[in-house]
């Protein structure tokens, strides 16, 4: 691709990833991201990224790629018999994408999508399949069977998945440019950014790996028989 055309694609992604996370991945107006990525003709995303939706794909699987070198150096080691390893090695590089403008616009994209991960249904999207992520989810999900039947374990890692998202792009807007609590904004946050992200997998551990007060197996469905015959359910 062309030098010029490559700056082209570069800018629309940052265009549309920060409209997306100001106002919302459905109400952002094409026109408006193009004119943001300073281009004339409102064709652009069609022509980079063949669609609205082709350029939110792009967006996310950029962001999947900056965190990728950092999740494969890590999966070899990980011991799904020691969850808060498991559960440190998915967040840290998620929240290491505060320290940047383009790494805070990623995360309020990704929490508005993290209901579509596909892991209550064991079908995650094509955008993470076979990379170092969707390895570090399954062994997230093994750590979870070892102590939770399968249904309420994959629920577990479905709302852990959820709470991370909205938790750090929550962080987005309450930090300054490096990552750190902004002193313009006192009392807003708290903890420094290594204490927030270790309070933060601490928080995830407990919650995954939390004494269920459900039946080990589902309850069998009961078919009741009425008194003029035939099945009441």
């Amino acid at each position: 691709m062309p030098r010029d055309a490559t700056d082209t694609r570069d800018r629309l992604l940052r265009a549309g990833a920060r409209l997306f996370a100001e106002r919302g991945v459905d109400a952002a107006r094409t026109r408006d991201i193009v004119a943001l990525a300073g281009q004339g003709n409102d064709s652009a995303i069609t022509y980079h990224f063949g669609s609205r939706r082709g350029l939110l794909e792009a967006i996310l699987r950029d962001g999947v790629a900056r965190m990728e070198p950092a999740r494969a150096a890590a999966l070899p080691g990980l011991d799904a018999s020691d969850p808060r390893s498991v559960v440190a090695a998915v967040v840290e590089p998620l929240a290491a994408e505060l320290r940047t403008a383009r790494g805070r616009d990623f995360l309020r994209v990704v929490a508005q999508v993290a209901g579509r991960s596909g892991v209550r249904e064991q079908a995650l999207p094509a955008l993470i399949k076979d990379t170092a992520l969707a390895g570090q989810l399954a062994v997230l999900e093994d750590a979870c069977r070892a102590v939770l039947p399968e249904p309420l374990a994959l629920e577990r890692v479905a709302l852990f998945i959820a709470f991370l998202t909205a938790a750090l792009a929550d962080r987005t807007v309450r930090v300054g440019p490096d990552g750190e609590p902004d002193p313009a904004r006192p009392g807003r946050t708290l903890l420094g950014h290594d204490d927030f992200v270790r309070d933060l997998v601490d928080g995830l551990t407990a919650a995954l790996t939390a004494y269920s007060s459900l039946p080990k197996e589902p309850a069998p469905h009961r078919v009741k028989t009425s008194p003029r015959g035939g099945a009441v359910r």
